[in-house]
């Protein structure tokens, strides 16, 4: 409690209503003097025009400005002896900010025993204290998208950031958390006023030194980074509802326990889902939106992920839960954040597009993220994406439409100022700023990584086969990749016996394989060539089940043609699937979508229409994910090992492994 004479801090935004102590407790505590001349409890002094009736002061001016900044920061002592307003004023008016935000003269109008002349008072004393007067705040934003647990520096192609138009020549290696930490830190020192950002899939898909302990790890690096706000994306779902909300607010993995012996926390960030709905109660999962406030300046940012992540998101992982519309989720807030003095609207967006350019440019551009940008109201300011792993800073209708690639490689810098009168932002600037690795290393993120590494270890260090070149996810032309082919047949041979699914096909899509395997890489000790368990692991962190079903021939073709899809902006899309050895086809990047795919051939055999064959998938794709829809047709479906598992078996019996020929896709 603090009586007159102490100093009285503004209470903590999140001080619970239940701990308040009443206005009359208070002053009776304190010995104030109930004969003290007041307002009368009923008085105003706003008009119905917004205009008030003390001194013609207008909503959003200099003048009403500085009045409620001096009504929400002031201590009570500042405007009991200073200010000198009555002792229930300057009580009321401490005691009401702790339970709501005075954003305008309306506001402060209607605390109690606040009425002309409070308020005349507190306008003679903003006026003659230039320390109250309101000016232009200049508000930080950093950002980033997509760091999927690479705590450790992503190795390969996922490790770099392409700086000129030669991708052999014009990179720079990139990304790691002690990296990413250190650039953080440096931004931050550059203006106090920094809120740090994240547009989704900060766990899920991650290395196996994350994934182990169920993504823990992940969570408090971004907690010693100083990670503030996050949206949900899709992969924040993979182990469903419930974990992701032991994510947010702590506590032991409900099979595992606690495997590094301490208990787990949980976020220090906020996750926000404005268009994730539970299915019962119709609330959302998290809040829609976080408020931030910097002096008179509020910013609001509303986090969400894209509409289609049911698609993408095994079934058991968004059960129970509505994903909705993103355009009209945004829309519908902007009245209510404008209602609350909101003038300045980040959007969180995990939902992503694609672009020709370099990191830090705004070049052939397309998807839905720029169509549903393109949806939002005129209100919003800056959008925050990601889910594509694109990089770009672009202006799109006057929006500020950005992201940060993936894995921690880039952060974005975004420079916002803004005007404390009107609380619109008069000027806003990005760039894309590469994590190098030429920096020193965080020491908090440092002994994170130890502790897991030490941990994760055994596991991961296990030497399970050779290689004798690089297996790498980049495609050629025609849509085939050395480490695709090699995962396709290794499911095949996995599910092959007819007990154990009897398959002649396997089909892996690409976004699936998360890394490559590099003869000369050494992740724990190995020799070259040697690939470890890990190593397996980081080409396909998802844990997926192998699933063997049956499909016709005129099926497995009207599949294959789902490889491309039109988006809603008139762009093409495509996702063509690895596929194992011994099945060949053609396609035409010159006919129409659902007529390109011709010529299926297994073991040189032509595939006919009304013949069944057995095909082996990942669980994924079994139940539709990335649109491939007829799969969720087959019939006679048969579990099978895990993913990884057949990856690690086929490795370790083929010895060393040679970069299979990229010859069972034909493009014409």
């Amino acid at each position: 409690m603090h009586c007159r004479g102490e100093t009285m801090r503004p209470p903590s935004r999140r001080l619970a209503t239940s701990t308040l102590l009443s206005s009359s407790l208070l002053l009776a505590a304190c010995g104030i003097d109930d004969d003290d001349p007041v307002d009368g409890e009923d008085d105003t002094f706003v008009s119905e025009d917004g205009k008030t009736d003390v001194a013609g002061i207008a909503e959003k001016t200099p003048e009403a400005c500085a009045v409620l900044r001096l009504a929400r920061e002031a201590s009570f002592r500042e405007l009991d002896d200073d200010v000198r307003l009555n002792r229930r004023a300057a009580n009321a008016i401490v005691g009401a900010r702790a339970n709501r935000f005075i954003h305008s003269l309306a506001d402060l109008d209607r605390v109690k025993h606040v009425g002309p002349v409070a308020f005349r008072r507190m306008l003679d004393y903003t006026r003659g204290a230039p320390e109250w007067a309101c000016g232009a705040q200049s508000v930080q934003l950093l950002a980033t998208n997509d760091f999927h647990g690479n705590l450790k520096p992503p190795s390969g192609s996922s490790g770099r950031i392409q700086t000129g138009p030669d991708p052999l020549v014009n990179r720079v290696d990139a990304g790691g958390a002690e990296y990413l930490a250190t650039h953080v830190a440096a931004l931050e020192a550059t203006n106090p006023q920094t809120v740090v950002v994240a547009a989704g899939d900060i766990i899920g898909a991650t290395p196996l030194m994350s994934a182990l302990f169920h993504d823990e790890p992940t969570v408090e690096s971004m907690n010693a980074l100083g990670l503030d706000i996050a949206a949900v994306g899709n992969h924040e779902f993979d182990e469903g509802p419930a974990e992701l909300l032991r994510m947010a607010y702590g506590g032991c993995h409900p099979t595992d326990g606690c495997q590094d012996g301490d208990d787990f926390a949980g976020a220090s960030f906020g996750y926000l889902a404005a268009n994730v709905t539970d299915l019962d109660t119709g609330t959302t999962l998290f809040p829609a939106y976080e408020l931030r406030t910097f002096r008179a300046a509020r910013v609001a940012f509303i986090g969400m992920t894209l509409e289609g992540t049911p698609s993408i998101v095994t079934p058991a992982g968004v059960a129970g839960l509505a994903f909705h519309d993103e355009v009209e989720t945004v829309n519908r807030l902007v009245p209510e954040l404008k209602a609350k003095g909101v003038e300045t609207i980040v959007v969180l967006l995990h939902e992503g597009g694609f672009t020709t350019g370099l990191y830090d440019q705004c070049v052939g551009i397309s998807g839905p993220l720029f169509d549903i940008v393109r949806g939002f109201d005129a209100e919003v300011d800056v959008v925050v994406a990601g889910h594509t792993n694109a990089a770009h800073v672009c202006d799109i209708d006057g929006k500020l439409v950005t992201s940060a690639a993936s894995f921690g490689r880039l952060v974005t810098d975004i420079d916002l100022t803004i005007d404390e009168v009107t609380g619109d932002v008069t000027a806003k600037t990005a760039r894309n700023v590469i994590v190098t690795r030429d920096v020193a290393k965080d020491a908090a993120q440092t002994a994170l990584i130890t502790k897991y590494d030490t941990l994760a270890a055994p596991f991961a260090n296990r030497v399970i086969g050779r290689v004798s070149g690089d297996l790498t996810k980049l495609p050629n032309l025609a849509g085939e990749s050395t480490m695709g082919n090699v995962i396709a047949d290794a499911q095949l041979e996995a599910t092959a016996a007819t007990d154990r699914g009897g398959s002649v096909i396997a089909l892996m899509n690409p976004g699936g394989i998360r890394a490559d395997i590099l003869a000369a890489q050494i992740s724990g000790g190995e020799q070259a060539g040697e690939v470890t368990y890990g190593e397996a692991f980081t080409v396909q962190p998802f844990s997926n089940a192998l699933v063997s079903l049956s499909l016709t021939g005129a099926q497995l073709d009207a599949l294959l043609e789902q490889q491309w899809t039109r988006l809603s902006d008139g762009t093409e899309r495509a996702m063509i699937l690895s596929t194992s050895r011994g099945f060949t086809y053609t396609w035409d990047s010159t006919r129409a979508i659902g007529d390109r795919v011709s010529d299926l051939r297994l073991g040189g055999v032509a595939i006919t229409a009304a013949a069944t064959y057995r095909v082996t998938v990942n669980s994924f794709l079994a139940d539709g994910g990335d649109g491939f829809t007829v799969l969720k047709q087959g019939t006679a479906r048969l579990g099978g090992d895990v993913d990884v598992d057949a990856l690690t078996a086929y490795l370790t019996a083929h010895s060393p492994v040679a970069p299979p020929a990229l010859d069972r896709i034909t493009r014409r």
